[in-house]
């Protein structure tokens, strides 16, 4: 199947499928900051080591790891090597194309091999291939080929109208009163879908808006933190910077420079 034909069967399931690579040296770290979609990252080589920031344990090690929907940071290390594939599914593509809703993978890490058994073979696949066009396409088979393995939620149309209204709007009630439910109703078939609160999600959806704008802005070279803040829907810059440090747990500054997005 040529790609551009692949691409489409996936959308708009698939949000981001692109190679990473976390630095020059032996080892790279990077924050994994929130996010509202279900994320795959498999490491060209050796595996990852994470561990939430903030939270008590130990790190884990996975040799292609599944993130869910969470509101904490977590640091990923990669050793041995500081490349790999990672790639974002919308919360109801995660059940379309793993087979496990997202709210079955909020707030914590697992292996790839666990959630989706039948893409235990990808990292040494995408390992064996030096290609990015083929191991874009090895990885984009895998996802069409669990869509074929997999039905689509019952209630697809009606989560996919809850996320619409939620995003459209800043508030839970204003979504409720614009699909015509109440509060208690969307509450209970976004979190049972999501395993979030249509408020986090919410706060999840500003999150990653404020970061986008963020980062389009240090590339420009004209970061305005307020301008940031507003177009993003925060109440004001103040509200901006205490979301920021509470869900990334490090200040803006810290994150661009480590992105390397400022000196």
């Amino acid at each position: 199947m040529p790609a551009h034909q692949r691409s489409a069967a996936l959308a708009p399931s698939v949000a981001t499928l692109s190679p990473y690579e976390l630095g020059p040296g032996p080892a790279g770290v990077h924050r994994g900051l929130p996010s509202a979609t279900v994320s795959i990252t498999i490491p060209e080589a050796d595996s990852l080591e994470i561990a939430w920031l903030g939270r008590p344990g130990p790190r884990g090690r996975f040799r292609a790891v599944v993130a869910g929907l969470h509101l904490d940071a977590a640091e990923l290390r990669q050793e041995g090597g500081t490349r790999g594939v990672w790639l974002t599914l919308s919360p109801l593509g995660a059940g379309t194309l793993l087979g496990v809703p997202a709210s079955a993978l909020a707030g914590h890490v697992a292996e790839l091999a666990d959630v989706a058994p039948a893409m235990a073979h990808l990292p040494e696949q995408l390992a064996a291939c030096r290609s990015w066009p083929r191991r874009r396409a090895l990885v984009e088979d895998a996802l069409i080929a669990g869509r074929a393995r997999h039905r689509e939620n019952s209630r697809g149309r009606e989560l996919r109208a809850a996320l619409a209204a939620l995003s459209g709007t800043s508030r839970v009630q204003e979504a409720a009163r614009l699909l015509g439910c109440s509060r208690r109703h969307l509450s209970g078939a976004v979190r049972a879908e999501l395993g979030v609160t249509p408020k986090e999600y919410q706060r999840l959806l500003r999150f990653e808006a404020a970061r986008g704008r963020l980062v389009a802005a240090a590339r420009a070279g004209t970061v305005s933190l307020a301008a940031v803040a507003t177009a993003a829907g925060f109440a004001d810059q103040a509200h901006f910077t205490r979301e920021w440090r509470a869900m990334a747990g490090c200040t803006r500054a810290a994150w661009l420079r480590a992105e390397g997005l400022v000196a």
